[in-house]
């Protein structure tokens, strides 16, 4: 897949660009979309040709998106090298970005809050007013942790219903028009 098409160039350089507002490397984010995209697993060397990156930067890129678990490692028979292709279900992709996120961003903030508020409890020198938006904070936290855990055992056929119902679920709750 070395030559790419207009709307191809345009998904992948945009990927990149959301990549970098997401907070993950331009490079990684375009590899990510260049396997998203391909139809068929790609080695490293295809990608750098496709790409036209250095090839330290895609090893670099594939290393975190393994490491993320959106990008497997598959084999090619009669090839040595290695070949890499992205998750394909969107839902299971965004779900594995969530996890992660979760993992790599939530649980060390929920830590942390709980600490503050345990040494806050110990210190007296916080002011009430502090130590009441660290629990909320937490609070918050706690709550849509405990919803998000609850919907990520359901079966992905649920979560995609449930997500189009949109306002429908307000109206099934009494609340809305």
């Amino acid at each position: 897949m070395s030559k790419l098409s207009p709307v191809q160039q345009k998904f992948i350089l945009h990927w990149g660009e959301m990549g970098t507002s997401w907070g993950i490397n331009r490079t990684v984010a375009q590899v990510h979309a260049l396997l998203f995209i391909s139809p068929k697993p790609l080695n490293a060397e295809e990608i750098v040709e496709t790409l036209g990156v250095a090839r330290s930067n895609v090893s670099t890129s594939l290393k975190e998106l393994l490491g993320w678990g959106i990008v497997r490692r598959v084999h090619a028979l009669g090839d040595q090298r290695d070949h890499f292709e992205s998750l394909k279900d969107v839902w299971e992709m965004f779900r594995v970005v969530l996890d992660e996120r979760k993992k790599r961003e939530i649980d060390p903030t929920m830590h942390l809050l709980r600490e503050c508020i345990a040494e806050s409890e110990k210190d007296k020198q916080t002011d009430e007013y502090t130590v009441q938006r660290l629990r909320d904070l937490n609070t918050f936290f706690e709550n849509t942790t405990a919803w998000y855990t609850q919907i990520r055992n359901w079966p992905m056929t649920t979560v995609v219903k449930f997500v189009k119902l949109g306002d429908k679920m307000l109206r099934l709750v009494g609340i809305g028009k």
